[in-house]
């Protein structure tokens, strides 16, 4: 069965930083493409990077330049940098997975961004 298990989100100032993981069990991630969605108050959750199964990313324009996704094979973990938060990066943030064609997700992990 797989599940994914997120961490490392919490209270964060405008402009600080924290890094978010995603530890996946339960199925071969290394042929999997990956990545996180988020949802803000009162909105619809929205796509923010995702990691392809041959090394290939995307970000939402949005976080171009301050967040990194990435991953770690060896760990079944995948990472999410973000840099330079904004008020606005306020949101519950969830992994997903997408493996033979099933897509799988984390419970999510709020982060705040307020000063």
């Amino acid at each position: 069965q797989v599940q994914l298990v997120e961490s490392g989100g919490g209270l964060v100032q405008p402009g600080g930083s924290l890094t978010l993981s995603c530890a996946a069990s339960g199925g071969r991630f290394s042929i999997a493409a990956l990545g996180w969605h988020r949802q803000a108050p009162g909105k619809q959750r929205e796509p923010v990077a995702s990691l392809s199964n041959t090394g290939i990313t995307n970000y939402v324009d949005s976080v171009k330049g301050r967040f990194t996704i990435s991953g770690d094979d060896a760990k079944n973990t995948l990472y999410l940098q973000m840099n330079s938060l904004k008020l606005e990066d306020t949101a519950v943030y969830y992994c997903y997975t997408t493996l033979y064609g099933v897509v799988y997700w984390g419970k999510g992990i709020l982060v705040t961004v307020s000063s």
